[in-house]
C-alpha cells in the first residue's frame, strides 16, 4: 500500500479523498486498473475500500451528465436488485454505488486545481480480466453483460443524458479520421500505410448498424458503452461475473455496440496490447461460449434483426476502435493514454488485425449465431 501522504506529486489525491471522507480517514490510496482515460484510485479507510476517479473533462466534457446518468442508473436497478435477492437461489450481483462527498449538494468534487472527481463503492472479493483465456470466463463476461442489459433496458432513453455525442457511431469516426489524415504532421512509414490501406477497403462497410437503425431494424436502447471484459468483474470465489463497473458511457445507443465490444475483448486471447500481430486471432469457440452467456441472460427482449447484426457488429466495433487508436495516433495521441509516440499505432495494429480475423470466419459466426438462437429460441425460459 502507498502512504496517503506521497502518494501523488502535489497530495492532491490525498486532498480529494478527505473531501469525501474526512480528514484522516484515508488509510491508504494506491492506483487502480489500467484504464485508457480517467484517473483512478483504491482508497482504503477504517471500514470499506472505495474508488476515486479524476473525469477526463477532455472526454466528458458534461461530467455532470455523467453524474446523473449514474443517478438514474442507480434508482432504477438497486430495486430489481432488491428483488432479485429475496428469490429463491439468487446469484451476487453489484451495482457501484455513487458517495457524495461530505460538504454540499452535489454527487462529485471540483478539486482546486480544476479536477471534477467523483467516488464510488467498491466491489469486494472480485477481479477484472484484461485477457480471456477460458471459455469459463468468456461465458462469465458474456453472462455479465446480458445481465446488465436485462437489468436496464427498459429505462427510457430519455431519461438518460447522451455524455458522448456521436460514441459509437462509426461514419463520424470515419470523417475525424479524414481530418486528422490531411493535417498530421506523423512521418509516414510501413506501419500508417498499412493501416490507410485497410481503412480505406472498409469504408462503405462502417454504416452497416447506423442503416439498420435508420430501416427501423434496430432500435436504441440504454447501453454500457464500453463493455470490455475487464470491466465485468468476477467473484473470486465463483468466478460468477457479479457486476459491470466504469459506467460512465452509459447512454441511449445499440446494444450491438456493447455486443460487438464484448466479442472483440474476450475473443482475442492475445489482448490489446500484443506486440506480435501473429498472434492475434478471433476465437470462435469464445465467442462461442461470450454469447451463450449473453444470450442466457438477455433471451426475453433480443429481436431476430439483434440477432442477425451480431456478426457485423463484432467486425465494426473492432474495425471501429482500430479506427479511434490510428485516428488518435495521427492527432499526437491526445485522447487515448499513450506510453510512447507509436503506442496507438500498435494499437491499431492489433485491432486491424483482429478484424482481418473476424472477416475470415465470418460465415462461421454468423453460423454460431444462427446455431444458438435456434437452440435457446427451443430452450424453456
Amino acid at each position: 500500500m502507498t502512504d496517503p501522504a506521497t502518494c501523488s506529486p502535489d497530495s492532491q489525491v490525498l486532498a480529494v479523498a478527505e473531501a469525501f471522507h474526512g480528514p484522516g480517514a484515508i488509510e491508504a490510496i494506491d492506483p487502480l486498473g489500467n484504464g485508457n482515460v480517467n484517473d483512478t484510485y483504491l482508497l482504503r479507510t477504517g471500514g470499506a475500500s472505495y474508488v476515486l476517479q479524476r473525469l477526463n473533462t477532455a472526454v466528458f466534457s458534461k461530467p455532470e451528465q455523467v453524474m446523473e446518468n449514474l443517478r438514474v442508473l442507480g434508482e432504477h436497478v438497486q430495486p430489481k436488485l432488491q428483488e432479485e435477492s429475496r428469490q429463491p437461489g439468487s446469484r451476487r450481483w453489484e451495482l457501484p454505488q455513487v458517495i457524495g462527498p461530505r460538504a454540499g449538494t452535489e454527487l462529485w468534487h471540483c478539486c482546486s486545481e480544476g479536477g471534477f472527481w467523483r467516488c464510488t463503492s467498491y466491489i469486494e472479493n472480485a477481479c477484472s480480466i484484461d485477457r480471456i483465456e477460458q471459455s469459463q470466463q468468456a461465458k462469465q463476461v458474456g453472462a455479465g453483460l446480458g445481465r446488465f442489459h436485462r437489468l436496464i433496458h427498459d429505462i427510457p432513453c430519455d431519461q438518460l443524458q447522451d455524455t458522448l455525442e456521436g460514441f459509437h457511431v462509426t461514419p463520424l469516426y470515419l470523417e475525424q479520421y479524414h481530418q486528422a489524415l490531411v493535417r498530421t504532421t506523423v512521418k509516414p512509414s510501413e506501419a500508417t500505410d498499412a493501416c490507410i490501406g485497410f481503412i480505406r477497403e472498409r469504408e462503405s462497410f462502417c454504416a452497416v448498424l447506423e442503416q439498420a437503425k435508420a430501416r427501423g431494424e434496430l432500435l436504441e436502447r440504454p447501453i454500457h458503452g464500453d463493455p470490455k471484459c475487464n470491466n465485468v468483474m468476477l467473484d473470486l470465489s465463483s468466478g460468477e461475473a457479479i457486476a459491470l463497473i466504469d459506467l460512465d458511457t452509459v447512454k441511449p445507443g445499440l446494444i450491438h455496440y456493447d455486443i460487438g465490444d464484448g466479442l472483440r475483448s474476450c475473443c482475442n486471447p492475445a489482448g490489446e496490447e500484443c506486440e506480435d500481430l501473429e498472434q492475434v486471432v478471433f476465437s470462435l469457440d469464445l465467442a462461442r461460449a461470450m454469447l451463450e452467456g449473453y444470450l442466457a441472460e438477455a433471451h426475453g427482449f433480443i429481436t431476430p434483426w439483434d440477432l442477425h447484426y451480431i456478426p457485423a457488429a463484432a467486425r465494426l466495433i473492432s474495425f471501429e476502435l482500430g479506427l479511434r487508436f490510428f485516428t488518435d495516433h495521427l492527432n499526437g495521441n491526445v485522447y487515448f493514454k499513450a506510453d510512447h509516440p507509436t503506442h496507438n499505432l500498435q494499437r491499431a495494429l492489433v485491432q486491424f488485425r483482429l478484424t482481418e480475423s473476424i472477416e475470415q470466419q465470418l460465415m462461421e459466426l454468423e453460423q454460431l449465431v444462427a446455431e444458438l438462437s435456434t437452440a435457446r429460441a427451443g430452450s424453456p425460459c
